[in-house]
């Protein structure tokens, strides 16, 4: 390689939960720089999540973690050629990607939902999500079904 790889640079916990993963969170969900209007986004879903919620024993926040857990996919397929042929090889997820994979469908499944606000679109989500439905859910089902069915191919990993 003749570039060296980026640094991973350090995120500030977020002012409320005082907890990074949240910071990465509002990150990806931010649009246009608008960092303030994300997080108020990401506040109120929770305040929704703690309000609907089922489990009296855990926090908004605690289940915002569950729902993360269940959408985190293991494996997933990644397309490889050999000798003129694609093949989708299954192999295993850096942690990290395992994280932001996870974050990315959470928000992209909110966002394609059709409450009122995203507060509400992504508290639904997360509230699916802990409960281990919704569109997030399913999606890390089909790719760890997809990862199955072409474990034939698994002897092509590099």
């Amino acid at each position: 390689m003749r570039k060296r790889q980026a640094k991973k640079r350090p995120l500030l916990p977020d002012p409320k939960f005082n907890d990074q993963l949240v910071t990465r969170f509002v990150n990806m969900m931010m649009w246009d720089g608008k960092k303030s209007v994300a997080f108020k986004i990401f506040y109120d879903a929770i305040a929704i999540v703690e309000e609907k919620k089922q489990d009296e024993e855990k926090s908004g926040l605690e289940i915002w973690k569950d729902a993360l857990s269940n959408v985190m996919p293991h494996v997933e397929v990644r397309s490889r050629r050999v000798g003129g042929a694609t093949f989708q090889i299954p192999m295993q997820i850096r942690p990290d990607r395992k994280v932001s994979t996870a974050m990315k469908w959470l928000i992209s499944f909110s966002r394609k939902r059709n409450e009122k606000s995203m507060a509400a679109k992504l508290a639904a989500e997360v509230l699916a999500a802990a409960k281990e439905e919704g569109a997030a859910v399913k999606k890390r089902v089909d790719t760890h079904k997809m990862a199955e069915a072409n474990k034939a191919f698994s002897h092509f990993r590099f």
